[in-house]
């Protein structure tokens, strides 16, 4: 490959598991096949460079890499930062990235939150995302596709959150990364139906799932952490997305407090499992 030559852009599938710093250990020693791609956020690998840089290059190598953002603001006050975005697609296009991701939400005014702050449930709130959602999109030259984020304070609005994300889906004509344990949590703290509400979303926009663990606080308050294992109600809701969708690339997410790689590779194989259960049955012509 010439040095100005470029990897073609991939397309993920099958099950992933985040790539972060307190996994690159582990996941050294995991054999081929056992997982199908990994995730990564761009912001924690632009311009990292050394020995833990070529440690990127080389799962690079080793396995299809999907991205999830999390510092574009797409519901913020702000302009959009233009100049990262230009650095963002210079990193996906080096790598080969065609699957980027963002959150529904926003995380900047002035300055970096370091949170995911829900946005207000209005149509004035949808028409600006979508604004922005294309802008990101014609920048990055590559389809959003977005995240429903769990929140935990209700906002005063003109809808519901399964009203908003539909909107927004429409109006941006982007993607939907939907996040089932979000949907879960969200369906515990603020009192809706979950089923419901993962049937409503578009077949044709739902372009993957993500899975995580969580923290239950009290009967009625779930915190979103991706510290624990998947519990068995967050997977039945998956297979009910893949009843509803098709067995779509599926993330398991876990961000600290890492068991060993093999109870990580188990929740890979219980995914796989729903998602081989939810394959369309092949028939095969009898060979004379």
């Amino acid at each position: 490959m010439s040095a100005t030559a470029r990897p073609a852009l991939a397309a993920v599938r099958g099950t992933g598991l985040g790539l972060r710093r307190g996994l690159l250990d582990p996941l050294e020693s995991v054999a081929p096949g056992a997982i199908d791609f990994l995730e990564i956020a761009p912001e924690n690998w632009i311009g990292v460079g050394g020995r833990l840089g070529r440690r990127f290059r080389g799962f690079c190598e080793r396995y299809p890499l999907s991205a999830h953002g999390l510092s574009l603001s797409l519901g913020g006050p702000e302009p959009l930062d233009a100049a990262f975005l230009a650095r963002l697609r210079r990193f996906l296009d080096e790598h080969g990235i065609a699957v980027y991701s963002e959150h529904l939400s926003y995380c900047s005014d002035h300055g970096q939150l370091y949170d995911l702050m829900p946005i207000p449930f209005t149509m004035a709130a949808v028409r600006r995302c979508a604004a922005r959602i294309g802008e990101a999109q014609d920048r990055l030259g590559r389809r959003v596709a977005i995240e429903n984020i769990s929140f935990y304070a209700p906002l005063a609005g003109e809808m519901s959150e399964r009203d908003f994300v539909l909107e927004v889906l429409r109006a941006a004509d982007c993607d939907l990364l939907l996040d089932v344990n979000n949907v879960y949590v969200n369906s515990v703290n603020h009192g809706y139906d979950a089923t419901g509400f993962i049937r409503a979303m578009p077949a044709d926009r739902v372009s993957q799932f993500h899975v995580a663990g969580h923290y239950q606080q009290s009967v009625d308050l779930i915190v979103d952490t991706h510290g624990a294992a998947v519990i068995d109600p967050v997977f039945d809701l998956l297979a009910e997305a893949y009843r509803c969708f098709g067995p779509r690339p599926t993330l398991l997410e876990r961000d600290f407090n890492f068991p060993p790689i093999a109870d990580l590779l188990a929740e890979i194989g219980r995914i796989r499992a729903l998602q081989l259960a939810a394959q369309p049955q092949q028939r095969f012509a009898d060979v004379a």
